[in-house]
C-alpha cells in the first residue's frame, strides 16, 4: 500500500501544481482551483475475498487520502465499478451504510476492473474554508457544492437491471429522470456540461439499427430543446454547436444509466469553452452512416476562471478525421489516443479557442478512466499508459466501446494555469 505520509509535502508546495501519488492499482491526485483542494482518488481492493470485504479494502483507501487531505466529509462524486450486476444492491446498501448522511452522486457502473476485483472505485473530494465552501446533499443521486459563487451539481442515476424498453425508450427515460433530479436542485438541464452514458449490449443490433444509433437517437430528441450553456459562452460562440463533453460506454447487462455534471453561475469572470479536436472531425458532424443522429458531444469542455481552467475530457479513442486508425493493434490504439488528447488540450488548441495560455500537457491531467475492449490487452495497454502519463491515478475497467473496431477509450480531467508574464527587469528597460 502507499505510504500516504509521503503527501505532507503537498501542503507547502505550489497552490496550482497538481500533486499526484499512484502505484499498484491506488493513487490519487490534489489540485487547488479558487482556494478550493480537489482531491482525486482511485482504488482497487488491496485485500479480501468477499464483496465486503473487499470494498472494505478499496473504501479504507477513499477514506485515508480524504481524511489526510481535510476532505473526508466533502466527497462529493463516486464512481463504483462492478463485475457483476448482482452485486449491485449489496454495493448501495454498503455504500449507504459507509457514508450515512455524507453519501456522494455515486455512479454504479456495471464493468469490471482489468484486475479481476469484484469493485474499483473513483472519488472526487472538494475541500476549502468552511465558510467557503458548502455541500448539500439534495437526494441521493444529487450533491451540490457551492463556493466562490459557483454551484457545481453533481448527478447519477442508478442503472436499470432489468431490460424492459428498447435502447431508445431506456436513453429517453435516463435523460427525462436526469432532467427531474436536477430540478429538484433548482437547475435546468442547459446548465450541464459533461454526461456519462452507460449502454449495456452498446454495438449490439436493434433491430434495423444499432443500440449505440438509438442512444444517439433518444439524445439529439432530449436536447432539442436546450440551448446549452447560454450566458457562459465566450462572446459571438454559436450556442448551436455548445453540446457537453460526454463519454458513451458499453457496460454488462443489457441496461441503460446516467450521470453528470451541471455548473451553475452569475459570476462574469467564469466562460465555459466546448473544445473540439484539430485532429479530429467534431462528433455532431459525422457522416450518417456512422449514426443517422450525429452523437452530440463536444470533444472537451474547458471552465474557465481568470487563470486557471478545468477540462473535462470526454471519451477519446484512436481516431483521425473521422476515420478509426490502427485497427487491431491496441498498443498504438492506446498511443494514438493519448496522442488525440494531448493535441486536445495543448496550448495551440485551447488558443484556437480563445484561451490562450490555458493549454497543458498529458502533464496537466488530474486523472484518467481507461476502458478497454479485451482483457488480454490490459497490460499492454497500461505499459503504454504509465510510460506517456506516469504516476496518475487511473482506473482500468474492460468495457464495449462504440465502435466494434475500437480497442480502448480514455477519457479524464486536466487543470491548467497560465503563467503570469516575469516583471520587467532593469535591464529590459535599459534596452528598451
Amino acid at each position: 500500500m502507499i505510504s500516504w505520509n509521503t503527501c505532507s509535502r503537498y501542503k507547502t508546495m505550489s497552490a496550482y501544481k497538481i500533486q499526484k501519488v499512484s502505484r499498484d492499482g491506488i493513487g490519487y491526485s490534489i489540485a487547488e482551483l479558487n482556494d478550493v483542494r480537489h482531491v482525486f482518488a482511485a482504488a482497487v481492493p488491496q485485500s479480501g475475498t468477499t464483496f465486503r470485504e473487499q470494498a472494505e479494502s478499496a473504501m479504507e483507501v477513499i477514506r485515508e487520502v480524504n481524511s489526510f487531505q481535510g476532505t473526508a466529509n466533502e466527497i462529493v462524486n463516486q464512481a463504483v465499478f462492478l463485475a457483476d450486476s448482482s452485486l449491485l444492491e449489496e454495493c448501495r446498501r454498503f455504500m449507504r451504510e459507509f457514508y450515512g448522511p455524507s453519501l456522494p452522486a455515486i455512479s454504479y457502473i456495471l464493468q469490471p476492473s482489468c484486475e479481476g476485483k469484484l469493485l474499483a472505485v473513483e472519488s472526487l473530494g472538494m475541500g476549502g474554508k468552511e465558510q467557503d465552501l458548502t455541500v448539500s446533499r439534495i437526494n441521493e443521486h444529487v450533491v451540490m457544492v457551492r463556493h466562490n459563487g459557483i454551484a457545481w451539481v453533481h448527478a447519477a442515476i442508478a442503472p436499470e437491471t432489468r431490460c424492459i424498453r428498447t435502447a431508445y425508450e431506456q436513453a429517453s427515460h435516463g435523460f427525462s429522470l436526469l432532467r427531474s433530479v436536477l430540478a429538484d436542485a433548482g437547475i435546468r438541464m442547459d446548465r450541464i456540461l459533461r454526461t456519462w452514458l452507460y449502454q449495456g449490449g452498446i454495438v449490439a443490433d436493434e433491430g434495423d439499427s444499432q443500440r449505440y444509433k438509438e442512444l444517439n437517437r433518444a439524445r439529439t430528441d432530449a436536447y432539442q430543446d436546450v440551448d446549452f450553456l447560454a450566458g457562459l459562452l465566450p462572446r459571438g460562440y454559436s450556442s448551436d454547436r455548445a453540446y457537453p463533453a460526454s463519454t458513451g460506454i458499453g457496460t454488462d447487462g443489457s441496461g441503460f444509466a446516467i450521470s453528470a455534471i451541471a455548473l451553475s453561475t452569475e459570476r462574469s469572470d467564469i466562460r465555459t469553452v466546448p473544445l473540439e479536436n484539430p485532429v479530429q472531425t467534431p462528433a455532431f458532424k459525422y457522416p450518417g452512416h456512422y449514426s443517422p443522429n450525429s452523437p452530440q458531444f463536444s470533444r472537451a469542455m474547458a471552465v474557465s476562471c481568470g487563470n486557471m481552467a478545468t477540462i473535462f475530457i470526454s471519451g477519446t479513442a484512436s481516431v483521425t478525421a473521422s476515420e478509426a486508425r490502427h485497427i487491431g493493434d491496441a498498443e498504438a490504439q492506446t498511443r494514438q489516443t493519448l496522442d488525440n488528447i494531448a493535441a486536445l488540450i495543448g496550448e495551440e488548441n485551447l488558443s484556437r479557442h480563445g484561451l490562450p495560455g490555458l493549454g497543458t500537457t498529458l502533464d496537466g491531467l488530474g486523472y484518467v478512466r481507461v476502458y478497454i475492449k479485451r482483457q488480454e490487452d490490459f497490460a499492454r495497454i497500461r505499459a503504454v499508459c504509465q510510460e506517456r502519463l506516469g504516476e496518475l491515478p487511473a482506473i482500468y475497467a474492460i468495457a464495449d466501446v462504440c465502435r466494434p473496431e475500437w480497442l480502448v477509450e480514455i477519457e479524464g480531467i486536466a487543470i491548467s494555469r497560465k503563467e503570469a508574464a516575469p516583471k520587467p527587469t532593469v535591464t529590459d528597460f535599459k534596452n528598451q
